[in-house]
Order: structure tokens, then C-alpha cells, then sequence
């Protein structure tokens, strides 16, 4: 058996499956449409219940959802990739401090711009929100910005943050802007598409971009 990915092309399950690539590992992808809303299929809903992407089969059947879940368990799984620092090390700690920080200050934000009619009623109040969430997203990424060390987060080198942050970069918070405000993300993206087991995953995902 292999693992099983769902996901749908430009989301955030390209951070998944870059993992595998790194890893030299085999995914089976099962794409999903959400703007036919297929996540919402009671057939999807029976691997994530709350109908989002990704998610991550495991070969022995279990279901790992929550996209830092999923590449902490890639890279747990396949510490041959060295995706992560040394286990006790300041610089895994470091790590996991910003995966934990994308998935819990950045990726919120970008469910809000896509989706604001879940959180508010009303144009006006749906645009309000989704101008402040906008907002908020470029200022988390000015965090981070100010983290990244030389050509990635971490100054011992590439690894799960830079995919995670290379992946969410692309969305909402506006190229233009990202090229003025965060050149430090600009180059981190650019060194994550230019590795060779990335580049044509990237290319599939966010070709347009």
C-alpha cells in the first residue's frame, strides 16, 4: 500500500506532496474540485469532516488531517529526508516554532479571505472582514520575513518551514507586495522551486503564479 493525499491543484497540499517529493517517497494524489465543492461530499467527509484539504491516508489505513500534522508525520515517518533539524536540537525547536506559526497566524487568515461569507453576514461586513484578514496576513508574513535566515527560515538550512511558508506565500497577500515588503520570502520561494525534486510539483500547482 501507499499513501493517499487528497488535495486539488494551487492549495495547500502542495506543502504535502513537496514533502514526499524531498523524501523520495510515492503519494497517490485524489484530487478534489472545491469550487464544485467536492470537499463536501459525504464520501470526503468520512476522511475529514471538516470537508477541508489536505489530507493524508496513511498505508496502514489511519487518516492524519491538518497540513503541519501532515508534514510533521512525513518527516517522523522518513527521517532519512532530514526534513526536520536533530530531534532535542535548538534549531528543531526552532523549526517547529514556525511551522506552528504558519499554521496557526497564517493559515487562519487565508481560509477568511477565501471564505469570509463563513464569518460574517452581509457585503459590507464580508468585505470588511476580508480587507482586515489581508491585512493581517501581510503583517504575519513581516514576522516571518524578519526570521528568515540567509536562503531559508533556518540558518542550518532547508526544510519543512520553507516549504510550508514557500507554499502559503502565494496566497492573498499580493505579488507585488510580497516582491517590495518580504524580498527574504522572494528568495526563499525561488531556492524552494529551484530544488529538482520540488520544481515540477510547483510548476503543477502554481504555474500561473
Amino acid at each position: 500500500m501507499t499513501y493517499t493525499l487528497y488535495g486539488e491543484p494551487g492549495s495547500g497540499s502542495f506543502c504535502a506532496e513537496a514533502a514526499f517529493a524531498e523524501a523520495g517517497v510515492a503519494v497517490e494524489l485524489f484530487n478534489l474540485d472545491l469550487k464544485k465543492n467536492e470537499q463536501l461530499a459525504p464520501s470526503y467527509l468520512a476522511v475529514n469532516p471538516t470537508g477541508k484539504v489536505p489530507s493524508l491516508k496513511l498505508p496502514t489505513g489511519e487518516i492524519v488531517t491538518e497540513s503541519a500534522a501532515i508534514l510533521l508525520t512525513i518527516a517522523d515517518r522518513h527521517p532519512e529526508a532530514a526534513l526536520l533539524p536533530e530531534q532535542g536540537s535548538a534549531a528543531r525547536a526552532a523549526a517547529l516554532r514556525w511551522i506552528v506559526f504558519v499554521s496557526s497566524e497564517i493559515y487562519p487568515m487565508v481560509e477568511i479571505v477565501d471564505y469570509p461569507q463563513r464569518f460574517a453576514s452581509g457585503d459590507e461586513a464580508i468585505q470588511n472582514l476580508k480587507d482586515t484578514a489581508r491585512t493581517r496576513l501581510r503583517a504575519r508574513f513581516l514576522v516571518l520575513e524578519h526570521a528568515i535566515a540567509g536562503s531559508f527560515v533556518l540558518e542550518s538550512g532547508f526544510g519543512l518551514p520553507d516549504i510550508y511558508a514557500a507554499n502559503l506565500g502565494q496566497f492573498y497577500v499580493g505579488h507585488a507586495w510580497r516582491r517590495e515588503h518580504c524580498p527574504k520570502l522572494e528568495m526563499l520561494t525561488n531556492a524552494v522551486v529551484e530544488r529538482p525534486k520540488i520544481a515540477p510539483i510547483w510548476r503543477r500547482h502554481f504555474a500561473s503564479n
